[in-house]
Parts: structure tokens; C-alpha cells; sequence
């Protein structure tokens, strides 16, 4: 499983979070982003390309090597500085009050404890700070949802740990963010039960 986890599952979430259809998606999530930004589950850079140029620096929280390794050309075309800041999206090395921006893209689904990361992004937001969210989660229809319950024990085993009914907008309400921006839909080609999208911004107090 270790050489799965490290040697194969990066490779194969760059092909499949790399998808031409996810690139519209990905530059609305980032717009609006500026000033100092931490992005968990940077993976191999997917978002680099559309980070607005208001952005002054990114943080990358991201535990694989390979998928750092995998975002080196990404990294490279960047005009925005971008370092790579940590492994843990659950315990953040960042003082309190630190960025202006939180980014996080297809990344809600698979850390092991949710409600502590967010509690850690709301810690290191400057109050008034947004966390900008592009995730896939519990679908809006009974049918799709019961589905979601079939295939996840096999999803998650495949891609990380990956949960496909987790209830993204009420995770980040719970973590005492307020959403003023949120859009939930399917994504465009995707397979329902996959592809049932929670993109928001939500502001720390």
C-alpha cells in the first residue's frame, strides 16, 4: 500500500485533477485571491496557472513528494512565488493571523480529520480573510446520493481515503466560517456520483 500511496496515486490524481474540464472551474475558485495565500492539497499545481496576479505568495501545504516533484514545470511558469510550507493540512506551521486567502480544490474529501483542518485555516486567516473551496461532495439528489454510499468503500480505498458524501458546505459553517459565495452543481463530463461540486468563498470572523 506504501508504494501505491507514494509511487502511484500522485501520478494518477495529476491525470485525473488535471481534466480540461476542471480548468474553468479552478479559475473561478481562485479569482479573487490576493495577497498572501495558503493552499492545502496543493497536489501537483493544478492551480498554479490561474492564480490571480494579486496573489504575492502561496504557501503549499502538500505531503507527497512525488506530487511536488510532479508540479515542478507548473512551478516554474509561475510568476507567483510559491514554497512549499507544510505536509499536514490538520496542524498547520503558521503562526495565527498569517494570509489573507485560503485555497482549497479536491482536497475536503480525503483529510482524515475535516473539522480540525478547517479550525487550522480559520486559525491562520487575518480576520475578514477568505477561504476560496472547490470540492466534490454529498449530491443534492437522493438517487445520486445512494449511489455515493455504494461506491464509497471502493473510492476510498482507490484514491486516499477519498469520501464522496461528505456535506463540504456545512463542514465549513461548523468551523465557524460564514459562506457568502456558494454554487453547488455537477461537474460538466464527471460522473454524478463524483462529480457533485461545492464551489464557495467563506470569510473568517
Amino acid at each position: 500500500m506504501g508504494i501505491y500511496r507514494n509511487a502511484v496515486l500522485p501520478r494518477l490524481i495529476n491525470v485525473a485533477c488535471g481534466v480540461k474540464s476542471a480548468r474553468p472551474n479552478r479559475e473561478r475558485v481562485c479569482a479573487g485571491l490576493a495577497g498572501e495565500v495558503v493552499e492545502i492539497g496543493f497536489g501537483t499545481g493544478h492551480n498554479v496557472p490561474f492564480y490571480p496576479a494579486a496573489v504575492t505568495g502561496v504557501a503549499a501545504v502538500e505531503p507527497a513528494d512525488l506530487a511536488w516533484k510532479l508540479a515542478a514545470k507548473r512551478l516554474a511558469d509561475s510568476g507567483v512565488p510559491v514554497r512549499r510550507s507544510g505536509l499536514d493540512g490538520q496542524v498547520l506551521p503558521f503562526p495565527d493571523d498569517t494570509f489573507d486567502a485560503a485555497l482549497s480544490t479536491w482536497t475536503m474529501c480525503t483529510i482524515p480529520d475535516l473539522d480540525a483542518a478547517l479550525f487550522e485555516l480559520r486559525r491562520v486567516l487575518r480576520p475578514g480573510g477568505t477561504l476560496h473551496f472547490l470540492e466534490h461532495g454529498y449530491a443534492p439528489d437522493e438517487s445520486v446520493v445512494r449511489w455515493q454510499h455504494r461506491l464509497e468503500p471502493m473510492n476510498k480505498r482507490l484514491f486516499g481515503g477519498c469520501h464522496l458524501t461528505r456535506r463540504i458546505d456545512d463542514a465549513v459553517r461548523a468551523a465557524g466560517f460564514d459562506i457568502v459565495e456558494l454554487d453547488q452543481f455537477y461537474e460538466e463530463g464527471a460522473p454524478k456520483p463524483m462529480g457533485a461540486l461545492n464551489l464557495g468563498i467563506a470569510t473568517s470572523a
